[in-house]
């Protein structure tokens, strides 16, 4: 079991006391780096929501073989150069079991490394670009890929809006939305539908009145936009705003409620793929939802969910790991016990599946999992059926 190294006589004291924290209850030290504050927090704080949510259920019950769960979370702040540091944090100082996040596929580029040097399981769980999994055999994921999702999507909102050509708005100087892009481009030449227009931004860019204007006068029958929440909704608005009508589809990027919070119903008719959907009726979703909503007064997200099916499975590994307290030791049984794990979470049924590996690196996990079409209606993602 993993315990604190220092002050070690302290727990007997404050237990003698009758003054015991919960900090001291907890055996199993696991890392969370996260975007808890700047843009990315909207993604960041339901990851954490997911996160605590989950741990609290396990050591309700009894822990891991006995042992209870101690999340340690660090801000990223979605910053590279943040997540390294937060990275090395949890390995170096705090000496985690292992790692969840970061938050954003750009800092996982930056801060993965740094696990798999340290022979440290890195497990991100809202990670979906091309590539993530080839930095190394110690990085999982259950965030499944844009390259799985986007073709469903894509093909989905083609058969339903009939759509014959589209334009094309996107991120360029954002791992995510880069790699989106490079699917969507990809998706659109296989399944021979015309691209009008090809408009890039960069992140933080608040005025698209320049890209909209072009795609305006393209005539798409609708703009496919690799983009994060809070870009996709202000461009949603400005493309209203100049009289434009076109449907978006889009990556998961824009599963949050931030794209409802700023475009309100004038998200309507957006079609966006995601593994998980709050209209799945399955008992572990429904029992997921309600706990959420009774614990943090507030509907879960894609992101969340993801991250609380995360947390059970590497809760599920660890029942078949015997923990020694060789710190060594038991960061390599988890990476080794993790690939076996297969559950039917609130994402629904999952399996990992090997990374194929790139110029004779060994790889990591990848998300084995089927992808969900949604569409907003509402002020809200449906199923589109």
């Amino acid at each position: 079991m993993q315990r604190p190294s220092l002050l070690k006589t302290l727990p007997l004291l404050l237990l003698s006391a009758g003054i015991c924290s919960a900090a001291y209850a907890a055996d199993i030290k696991i890392g969370m780096a996260e975007a808890l504050t700047g843009p990315a927090a909207k993604y960041g704080i339901a990851i954490k929501n997911g996160f605590t949510l989950a741990a609290d259920e396990i050591n309700a019950k009894g822990g891991i073989n006995g042992d209870k769960i101690a999340l340690v979370a660090e801000d990223e702040q979605g910053k590279k150069e943040e997540a390294i540091n937060v990275f090395k944090k949890l390995i170096f100082q705090d000496k985690v079991l292992m790692v969840f996040g970061p938050t954003l596929s750009n800092s996982a580029f930056a801060a993965d490394p740094v696990a798999n040097a340290a022979k440290v399981v890195v497990f991100g769980t809202s990670n979906t670009a091309e590539g993530i999994t080839n930095m190394g055999p110690f990085t999982f994921r259950n965030s499944v890929m844009e390259a799985d999702v986007l073709p469903v999507t894509t093909r989905a909102a083609v058969k339903h809006f009939k759509l014959k050509k589209v334009a094309v708005i996107y991120g360029n100087d954002d791992a995510f939305t880069k790699n989106g892009y490079d699917v969507f481009k990809a998706t659109l030449e296989q399944q021979k539908i015309p691209v009008t227009t090809t408009e890039a931004y960069a992140k933080g860019d608040v005025d698209f009145k320049a890209q909209l204007t072009k795609i305006k006068a393209s005539n798409p029958d609708a703009i496919v936009c690799s983009c994060l929440a809070e870009e996709a909704a202000n461009i949603i608005l400005q493309t209203r705003a100049l009289g434009m009508k076109q449907p978006f589809i889009g990556g998961n990027g824009l599963n949050s409620p931030k794209l409802f919070e700023i475009a309100k119903d004038a998200g309507d008719n957006t079609v966006m793929g995601s593994p998980w959907s709050p209209e799945n009726s399955a008992p572990a979703n429904k029992a997921f939802m309600a706990a959420y909503k009774a614990k943090f007064n507030a509907d879960p997200d894609q992101f969340a969910a993801q991250a609380y099916d995360a947390m059970h499975i590497v809760s599920a590994a660890l029942k078949n790991v015997k923990l020694s307290g060789d710190l060594e030791k038991d960061r390599l049984a988890l990476r080794d016990a993790l690939p076996k794990v297969s559950i039917d979470g609130a994402t629904g049924k999952f399996t990992f599946r090997r990374a194929a590996p790139k110029e004779g690196k060994e790889a990591g996990y990848d998300a084995q999992q089927d992808a969900v079409v949604n569409i907003a209606k509402g002020g809200k993602f449906v199923v589109l059926k």
